[in-house]
């Protein structure tokens, strides 16, 4: 899926075939949050895309609330017991803290 990209937010690429729009919203945020954008071309998209982002920035400072970003880096998984504890083991092999054996796991099964 292509994204749009400006100041650590993420946005998505969609397409209205009936009346040939593009619009998006940013990804990765709480489920309170919702930032959409539109326009007729790409450009158009981009453009509606950053005035967005920049929007939001702008009421986040004016009220005071905290900047919620595309993907902070953080995330909980839930997986079974077994797994968790196999995982420990792993990582303690390793000489390694479970966070950072999780780390090497994501990064070679996507790069």
């Amino acid at each position: 899926m292509d994204t749009l990209k400006y100041k650590s937010f993420i946005g998505s690429i969609e397409a209205e075939l009936d009346d040939n729009t593009l619009y998006g919203k940013i990804l990765g945020l709480d489920k309170g949050t919702l930032i959409t954008y539109e326009g007729n071309t790409l450009a158009e998209l981009k453009e509606d895309f950053i005035n967005a982002v920049d929007d939001y920035i702008e009421h986040c400072k004016e009220n005071g609330l905290p900047l919620l970003k595309s993907y902070t880096g953080s995330f909980n998984i839930r997986i079974p017991a077994e797994l968790h504890a196999k995982a420990v083991a792993c990582a303690q092999a390793e000489g390694i803290s479970l966070n950072a054996f999780v780390r090497q796991s994501i990064y070679q099964a996507v790069l």
